[in-house]
């Protein structure tokens, strides 16, 4: 072996060996690197609640989850918001069963049906997890306490205020978002009850939407079509009101025909201030969240509670709407 060859062959080697020294040193440090420790603050929680709601994506729904949501966030709580994407009973309890499975702190629901909710919140009780009621009640189930609306001096609230604002005959109609919701339900008694002495007014249809756009929309045109000498309505829901008020502009009868909405939903607002609404019953949405999370804590935490809190119920009519900001309502109304 020449000398060149030896040389050559001898600097590969150490080549070699170099690269494999390099190697290890730095395989090494890669290995045993240490990652900057990423300061993760899982947030801690004193209890778990969830609001379970009829319908997800509705706006008044949505302001009693802000209501809980500040509570929840003021008072250390991690709270949940579930329920259908669509109104469904069915789907509304399997949400509540659910939840009791996962032995939440508390549940927070309505109380939509006697026949269903009253055996489903006693057998969530019976577990040890405390049940608020909110918006609509379940009075003779053992849910520890209710806050909302009074529901039937809403609806009574609404018939003195079509006494007040109407003159000569009037024809009603109701169209109320469920039959069998016992809001809706108290909400039909009781304008029912505050019209009966008036020998003027005579309710001339009652018909359901299914907490619907559609169904509500249908059943005005509905209305409108088989009884020509309706003049008035009375809609038990946000949604029922808005869209009677969009028939009866289809119509052009908004200056022939009497309105009387629920809630203070943008698209409610504007159609009082255009007058084809004349007036709303106002509730507390935003309150109830808040206050029920505050009850439940107080429950949880062993502290006495009123069985029943009734929100605020007014009416509103565009001598009430704000000057400034006059197709929206503060959001705790």
């Amino acid at each position: 072996m020449s000398k060149l060859s030896i040389m050559a062959y001898t600097v590969g080697i150490l080549f070699f060996l170099v690269s494999c020294s390099f190697s290890i040193f730095y395989g090494y440090k890669v290995v045993s690197y240490e990652l900057p420790n990423e300061e993760k603050t899982l947030e801690k929680f004193d209890y778990h609640i969830v609001l379970v709601t009829e319908e997800l994506d509705n706006e008044y729904w949505r302001l009693v989850e802000k209501g809980a949501k500040e509570a929840a966030g003021k008072y250390g709580v991690q709270l949940e918001y579930a329920g259908p994407k669509q109104a469904n009973i069915d789907d509304h309890v399997k949400t509540i069963e659910m939840s009791a499975a996962s032995k939440v702190d508390g549940i927070l629901t309505q109380g939509l049906s006697d026949e269903q909710f009253t055996p489903l919140i006693n057998r969530v009780v019976a577990k040890g997890i405390p049940v608020i009621t909110v918006d609509t009640d379940t009075l003779n189930s053992k849910r520890m306490a209710y806050i909302g609306t009074d529901n039937y001096y809403s609806g009574f609230l609404a018939g003195k205020a079509l006494i007040a604002d109407t003159k000569g005959n009037t024809n009603v109609a109701i169209i109320t978002g469920s039959f069998y919701a016992n809001h809706m339900q108290q909400r039909v008694k009781g304008f029912q009850d505050a019209v009966k002495a008036q020998k003027r007014i005579h309710i001339i249809a009652v018909e359901e939407s299914e907490i619907s756009r559609v169904k509500a929309a249908e059943k005005a045109n509905q209305i409108l079509q088989d009884h020509p000498d309706v003049n008035a309505f009375f809609g038990t829901s946000a949604l029922d009101g808005i869209e009677i008020a969009q028939v009866v502009e289809k119509y052009k009868k908004q200056d022939q025909i009497y309105i009387i909405g629920f809630d203070t939903l943008p698209e409610t607002l504007s159609f009082i201030r255009k007058g084809t609404i004349k007036a709303t019953v106002v509730q507390e949405p935003f309150q109830m969240g808040y206050g029920a999370v505050k009850m439940m804590i107080d429950l949880i935490e062993g502290k006495k509670v009123s069985p029943i809190v009734h929100t605020d119920t007014r009416i509103l009519r565009i001598r009430d709407l704000p000057v400034n900001h006059p197709d929206r309502m503060g959001e705790h109304e």
